[in-house]
């Protein structure tokens, strides 16, 4: 088949899953398999399909699957326990009423990094009111500063399911993309801030009614902060650690050395997470603990299928060599990062989930770094970069994330449109710039 039709149905099958995902919210599971087995058929007739198909399914799961679901176990756990409840309220007695604002927005940024953003803010929403209610600060401004946190951590590192399946796909460093994706975040969270800030106080929008969610946030039986700090902290720190001693100078041969790089490997280091969490439950039995793990693998699930799919769609995509191809093209754009960041970018705002648009843009744009000059170490995590910045925006009514913000912030779906999905524009627009801007000096 000659590169122009390829390129069309490659374009076609791209287009089945948006248009089933957005407009007739069909599963994205069943959408990614079905522009898989149809993108194959057409252009892969010479070739064992159903073999592609089953290779590029089980080798991601293989790849991330104990990740997302050790993931997901730490931040059930989190949320059943009220472990993220009371880094919060923690947090927001150091800083006083007078900063509230800022402290549960870095209170969403921490928790965010182990917790999904919608479940973070579920958990935190009821806080949020509370806090808006009682130092009558408007509700958007300080719902949405926390909406930006967690989002901003989402989009851009593990072990979130879109991060991690492309790390898998391209085969990036975790601990890195962990440690400069989290830098990255920054400053994409702290613009938000601000421009939050600015739009609500310009409209005047009024606090939260203070009405029956102080038995939520007010109750003093919650874990000991240190310890909801710790399946946090303690996973985190060791990936970094690991990427840190893996770096060329490092005695290898030292047993200290040999223990962090071995407990550091992303599913150990998340392993012993979740045995740190486990201490937050206060119902040890094996019949708690089993709950516990039972919803996490009910949450872990549905993730895990999307994700597998995504990397079938995206070994297809490999096999009919249009990324090469296409590579070709663009290297001599000189677009370089943008061209991620576009794809990225024109796939959240069609269909709405950050997570199928990185997934998907990693499948297509892995075979093509080469020839983008892309393909080292250090091109792999600036262009996951790339993607996690253009797989922000636009955050609107297409994504499940807008509407869990609108109901548990009480706020109209108007004003969730004109504040949030503005922020996720200025937060994906500065987060692309300042990793183009670095890139020049590490590539």
């Amino acid at each position: 088949m000659d590169i122009l039709t390829t390129t069309v149905t490659v374009g076609a099958s791209i287009a089945i899953v948006v248009i089933f995902t957005s407009k007739f919210k069909l599963n994205a599971f069943v959408s990614l398999f079905l522009a898989s087995l149809f993108l194959a058929v057409v252009t892969l007739p010479g070739k064992e399909v159903i073999k592609i198909i089953k290779d590029g399914f089980g080798a991601t799961m293989g790849s991330i699957g104990l990740l997302i679901i050790t993931g997901a176990i730490i931040a059930v756990i989190l949320e059943k326990t009220g472990g993220a409840l009371s880094i919060a309220k923690f947090l927001l007695k150091k800083t006083g009423q007078k900063n509230a604002v800022p402290a549960l927005g870095l209170t969403g940024f921490i928790t965010g990094m182990p917790i999904f953003c919608d479940s973070g803010f579920i958990i935190l929403s009821g806080l949020a009111k509370s806090v808006s209610a009682k130092s009558k600060i408007a509700m958007p401004f300080i719902a949405i500063v926390l909406a930006c946190s967690l989002y901003s951590v989402h989009c851009l590192i593990p072990p979130h399911p879109g991060a991690l399946a492309a790390a898998g796909i391209m085969k990036a460093n975790i601990g890195v993309l962990i440690v400069i994706g989290t830098l990255f975040a920054i400053p994409g969270f702290i613009v938000s801030y601000y421009w939050v800030k600015w739009i609500t106080k310009k409209k005047g929008y009024l606090p939260a009614d203070e009405k029956d969610f102080a038995q939520q946030t007010d109750g003093n039986n919650l874990p000991p902060v240190f310890l909801s700090f710790l399946p946090i902290a303690a996973p985190l720190t060791l990936i970094t650690a690991n990427s840190l001693f893996s770096l060329p100078g490092f005695d290898s041969s030292s047993v200290f050395i040999k223990g962090i790089i071995f407990c550091g490997q992303p599913v150990i280091a998340l392993s012993i997470g979740v045995l740190l969490a486990i201490l937050l439950i206060k119902d040890k039995s094996m019949k708690g603990v089993n709950s516990i793990f039972e919803q996490a693998i009910e949450k872990a699930g549905p993730i895990l299928i999307v994700t597998a799919a995504g990397g079938m769609f995206g070994m297809v995509i490999k096999e009919t060599g249009i990324g090469s191809e296409t590579g070709n093209i663009l290297s001599r754009s000189g677009l370089g990062l943008a061209i991620p960041f576009l794809m990225a970018f024109i796939m959240k705002t069609a269909q709405g989930s950050s997570t199928v648009a990185i997934i998907t843009v990693a499948s297509i744009i892995t075979p093509m770094l080469p020839v983008l000059g892309l393909d080292s170490e250090w091109g792999k995590i600036f262009t996951m970069l790339a993607m996690g910045a253009g797989s922000m925006m636009i955050s609107h009514a297409n994504d499940s994330y807008f509407w869990v913000i609108t109901k548990f912030a009480d706020i109209k779906a108007d004003v969730t449109l004109r504040v949030y999905s503005s922020a996720t524009i200025i937060m994906g627009i500065t987060v692309f710039i300042c990793v183009w801007v670095v890139s020049f000096f590490v590539l």
